[in-house]
């Protein structure tokens, strides 16, 4: 589900951020194994995970999207159309995290060479890899929390809809609000009295 109001979302952006630098050290870990090639697998394979984890809690999953009415649908996909993810709200698949890791090739590629210089090389390695994980998945957190604040924030824009967080005050309001108008009117009825007299 998507979140209702900033101090959601914000949570939501922390919760992701803590994955990517687990899956980021993870990856570090990888460029241990000295066979070519692993490396860059396993950041695939993490990515192919992490990446609909993170739509997942931000409630942009291309399943959740597809739940959605389509006058919301719309508007999300044309702020995702907007920053210029291709990875909200889509299938996530091993083609289109090769087409990610190719914008961070120099240091996938650099990371993969540099691995091979003893002491140095491996440290090095690790290093690029923790960077580029850690780029790429902080990268989609960023786009994702901005797609679901300019939601927010359109939602309290519009006329006689009101905003996700001004519902949940709404309900725990009404009471009061109620007993605020009563009160109000017997009020006015004395001062009504007073000018007939």
């Amino acid at each position: 589900m998507i979140p209702a109001t900033l101090e959601q979302l914000e949570q939501v952006r922390k919760e992701c951020r803590t994955m990517v630098r687990k899956r980021a050290t993870a990856s570090a870990g990888t460029t241990l194994v000295p066979l070519p090639g692993t490396d860059v697998l396993a950041d695939v394979g993490m990515l192919m995970q992490l990446l609909p984890a993170i739509n997942n809690k931000f409630g942009l999953s291309q399943k959740q999207l597809d739940g959605m009415d389509p006058e919301t649908k719309s508007m999300i996909y044309g702020f995702v159309m907007s920053i210029g993810s291709k990875v909200i709200g889509r299938m996530i698949t091993k083609e289109l995290v090769v087409q990610i890791l190719k914008r961070v090739g120099v240091r996938v590629a650099t990371k993969t060479v540099a691995k091979f210089v003893p002491f140095a090389g491996q440290g090095l390695a690790a290093a690029l890899s923790f960077t580029a994980m850690r780029y790429v998945g902080n990268k989609h957190v960023d786009d994702c929390y901005e797609v679901v604040k300019r939601m927010i924030e359109q939602r309290e824009l519009i006329p006689g809809e009101p905003a996700p967080s001004a519902l949940e005050e709404a309900n725990s309001d009404d009471v009061k609000v109620e007993v605020k108008s009563v009160s109000s009117n017997d009020t006015h009825e004395p001062a009504n009295d007073s000018k007939d007299q």
